[in-house]
């Protein structure tokens, strides 16, 4: 088959994150089974205009900030000269409206809406035009055939009045092959470790507020931070204000060896986010032995078995956050139960089983 993907960013674009990584190690599987795979994306002045990544042909066009302004012509002029069997429109921020112009059999991927979680992230103004956006799917996308990755994702469509009959549940999934899927041996300290984009709606603050309550009570502790974005300034800051600064270490962007192992380390993995898709980098974690304690929150509480891979606290509040890493760095016994957990837990998730999920539903809406 012959496939046009249309997505904000590609794996290589520097504010890439966990939709792109789903988008690649399920459409590089299909590409690597003899299919054509075009993927038509945003342009960035690092990146080359013409790149071929894993078997799939990546296209970018303009800038980030006005890319869905390009996606008509260059959907049009794409199309013109390859007969695509299908179009899969990855919509993981302001929907491109494809199926007003598109001909072909149309997929749609989506992750989460935004909703009004976006304020955390954006201004007022960029926030309504975001939520306006999202408003205006329904009407559009309402009888287009969707593939989201959490029961939660699927919740919220149907809450918004969307045909669960058009939808298909395919996970975010791991590479086994490219983690331990064993307990690694632990720090000495009790280490607590966020991993993931350092956004101010990751709400990681939140966990430099707990960890400092925890280290008043038990200061052989430490706190790891790895990642990278624009709200580490401010949470260096609060490190100073909550006297934890020499407590805390930012490891930045790792590569995926460092960050098996820093993982593999921790005691414990927190994540703190208000609403996610699905919450991969739990299962990050726990592929490497690592229990996670998780916000109950769309998205991330799919991607925790609670009690089995890790525990999870109700969103925001700071002291249940803080109980439970008390209660943890008093209960070894119970994090080494855990750990098992997790594991068991994180072999249930596959990019070769949900790449197939995807090429099998690919199949069906393409006949």
């Amino acid at each position: 088959m012959k496939i046009l993907i249309i997505n904000w960013q590609d794996i290589k674009n520097p504010n890439g994150g966990g939709a792109e990584v789903h988008l690649h190690e399920i459409f590089k599987r299909i590409a690597a089974k003899g299919h054509q795979v075009d993927l038509l994306c945003c342009g960035d002045p690092t990146l080359s205009k013409f790149e071929v990544i894993d078997g799939i042909n990546v296209y970018r066009e303009g800038q980030r900030n006005t890319f869905n302004f390009s996606v008509p012509s260059a959907y049009k002029r794409m199309s013109s000269k390859t007969k695509y069997n299908i179009v899969i429109d990855d919509i993981n921020k302001i929907p491109f409206y494809t199926p007003l112009y598109v001909k072909e059999p149309l997929l749609a991927l989506s992750h989460h809406f935004f909703g009004s979680s976006i304020f955390r992230e954006a201004s007022i103004p960029a926030g309504l035009y975001v939520n306006l956006a999202e408003f205006l799917m329904k009407t559009i996308y309402y009888k287009t055939k969707f593939a989201v990755v959490s029961q939660s994702t699927l919740d919220d469509f149907k809450s918004r009045g969307y045909d669960e009959r058009n939808f298909k549940i395919i996970t975010n999934a791991i590479s086994h092959d490219e983690y331990p899927m064993s307990v690694g041996e632990k720090e000495e300290e009790f280490t607590v470790t966020y991993f993931g984009r350092l956004k101010k709606y990751k709400s990681v603050d939140h966990l430099l507020r707990a960890f400092a309550k925890l280290n008043f009570l038990h200061n052989n502790s430490k706190l790891w931070i790895i990642g990278r974005g624009d709200f580490r300034d401010k949470l260096e800051q609060l490190a100073i204000e909550l006297n934890i600064k020499d407590k805390i270490l930012f490891h930045g962007f790792v590569d995926n060896v460092t960050k098996n192992q820093f993982l593999g380390n921790s005691h414990i993995v927190v994540n703190t986010s208000l609403k996610e898709g699905w919450g991969i980098t739990n299962i990050e974690a726990n592929a490497c032995g690592t229990p996670v304690l998780s916000a109950n929150v769309p998205g991330l509480k799919d991607s925790v078995k609670d009690g089995v891979s890790g525990l999870m606290y109700e969103y925001g509040n700071i002291e249940e956050l803080t109980d439970k890493l008390v209660y943890l760095y008093k209960n070894r016994d119970e994090l080494e139960r855990m750990e098992e957990g997790a594991l068991e837990w994180a072999r249930n998730f596959s990019w070769d089983k949900s790449a197939d999920e995807m090429l099998d539903y690919i199949n069906e809406i393409a006949k």
